[in-house]
């Protein structure tokens, strides 16, 4: 049955292919952690993925695309979440739980996030996945603060402008906070709660 064995074949091909171009995102963001974007090579992330320079070149063209595919995987996390906030009806809870998303995410892929922000201007697909992201999360806070009572709106002191302002914050905080220490998220994200909850006038 050469059909039924060609179609078995590329199935396992499509596997294969799957699993070597998830260990090269695997071994690049290891290499974010340890090395940082300007020091690794496109030869570091073949030898730890397990293959040569010519079948990376397979998946990837270049250390730059390598990067994006990464930084396009885990902003898929930060949509799922956004979208979780959004629809959570409580606001007081939908803030709590962002924010504990917000420090996972950042504790378990804290270089790959700070990457997109470094080259967010420079690389222009980078870029578009990083402006997407704060849109959803923009969207998303904009929600929980239209829920808490507070005015829609692009006037300063109402909901769109308010996330706008939130988001950018929460983004430069937790950057910050994520150069240093768990700990430090941990207090980033009890700030940035704070801030929320007071800007959504659910605490004085």
């Amino acid at each position: 049955m050469p059909g039924r064995h060609s179609a078995r074949s590329r199935r396992a091909t499509e596997r294969k292919g799957d699993l070597r171009e998830r260990a090269i995102l695997d071994t690049c963001e290891a290499l974010l952690t340890h090395k940082g974007y300007d020091a690794m090579t496109v030869g570091d992330i073949a030898q730890g993925a397990g293959i040569t320079r010519g079948a990376l070149y397979f998946y990837f063209g270049s250390k730059q695309e390598v990067v994006t595919a990464l930084v396009a995987r885990t902003v898929e996390h930060l949509w799922e979440r956004s979208r979780v906030t959004a629809q959570t009806d409580e606001p007081r809870q939908a803030i709590a739980a962002a924010m504990q998303r917000t420090v996972e995410l950042w504790n378990e892929h804290g270089p790959v996030m700070r990457t997109a922000i470094d080259l967010s201007l420079t690389v222009p697909e980078i870029g578009e996945l990083w402006k997407h992201t704060a849109d959803l999360f923009i969207a998303a806070i904009t929600a929980v603060l239209e829920r808490a009572g507070i005015q829609a709106g692009a006037a300063p002191d109402q909901a769109s402008a308010m996330a706008r302002a939130l988001c950018w914050m929460i983004e430069r905080t937790f950057y910050h906070a994520s150069q240093e220490s768990r700990e430090k998220l941990q207090e980033a994200s009890a700030t940035c709660e704070h801030i929320w909850l007071t800007s959504a006038g659910l605490i004085t």
